[in-house]
């Protein structure tokens, strides 16, 4: 049995990297708008909702000149915007909800949007899973390197890890972040960190070992401020690339949730 073609997939292109847009002409026709600067108050309506909801409006449309038909061959440059998914489901929730395309295409973009939401939680997921666990490795790895150096106790190794936290986080120790993230006393800040952050504090781990070792770093006031250096240095780069800082980042749901959740599909057959 054949799949039924939406007209929306029907208009849907993609650039040479693969990712999809639509043009904003070709939507217009096909949601029956005769003349295209009606179709304009639609677009700027659904820039408004996009940033509002707190997204980057440029990621999602993209102001262009593209080549028109004007008849018998020939074409005609013309304003154009190339809008993503997301953006197609803003455009068709500020649409006129009177024509019946309309309505077909707020049921089809919701359906859409919300699969691609899973998809993206998904790849989050299995993303956190991995570099938490990498992270578990490297944090081994430097508490070996620390001991070498000289923090033994596990008194001295808190402090030593506080530095580094301190560093890469604007000054806040373990407790500074644990309460700036709002977290629960019994929760770990580890744990209930995006993949974004664990990447930052994976990074940090493992400079901060390989400078305990490659400088031959001994002392327990040496080592602090070897780690914290590292953290402050991680720290810059991501403002110099523009990044939110970590202190920033919100608090996610337990990875130990997302742990527990893939044990499970483990024990199941055929899973």
């Amino acid at each position: 049995m054949s799949k039924t073609v939406t007209p929306f997939e029907q208009i849907r292109r993609t650039n040479p990297s693969g990712d999809e847009f639509w043009s904003s002409r070709d939507f217009a026709k096909v949601l029956d708008y005769a003349d295209y600067r009606n179709f304009q108050s639609v677009i700027v309506s659904a820039r408004t909702a996009c940033f509002n909801s707190g997204q980057r409006v440029e990621d999602h449309f993209v102001d262009v000149t593209d080549m028109i038909p004007v008849g018998k061959g020939a074409k005609r440059p013309a304003k154009t915007v190339m809008m993503s998914r997301y953006a197609c489901y803003l455009v068709i929730q500020n649409a006129d909800p009177g024509k019946e395309i309309v309505a077909q295409g707020q049921t089809y973009f919701a359906i859409q949007t919300r699969r691609q939401e899973l998809s993206d939680e998904k790849v989050e997921e299995q993303r956190r899973l991995a570099v938490r666990s990498e992270l578990r490795t490297h944090n081994t790895q430097l508490a070996d390197a620390a001991k070498e150096a000289g923090v033994i106790e596990p008194k001295d190794y808190a402090i030593f890890q506080n530095h580094g936290y301190m560093g890469l986080y604007g000054g806040l120790d373990a407790k500074g972040i644990h309460r700036r993230k709002d977290l629960k006393p019994s929760q770990q800040i580890l744990d209930h960190m995006g993949s974004t952050e664990l990447a930052a504090n994976l990074f940090r781990a493992t400079q901060a070992e390989d400078k305990l070792r490659r400088e031959k770093i001994t002392g327990k006031d040496k080592a602090n401020r070897a780690h914290r250096e590292v953290g402050a240095k991680v720290r810059q780069t991501i403002e110099e690339l523009g990044g939110t800082m970590p202190e920033n980042l919100p608090s996610v749901e337990s990875i130990k949730k997302l742990e527990s959740k893939a044990r499970k599909r483990l024990k199941k057959p055929n899973s």
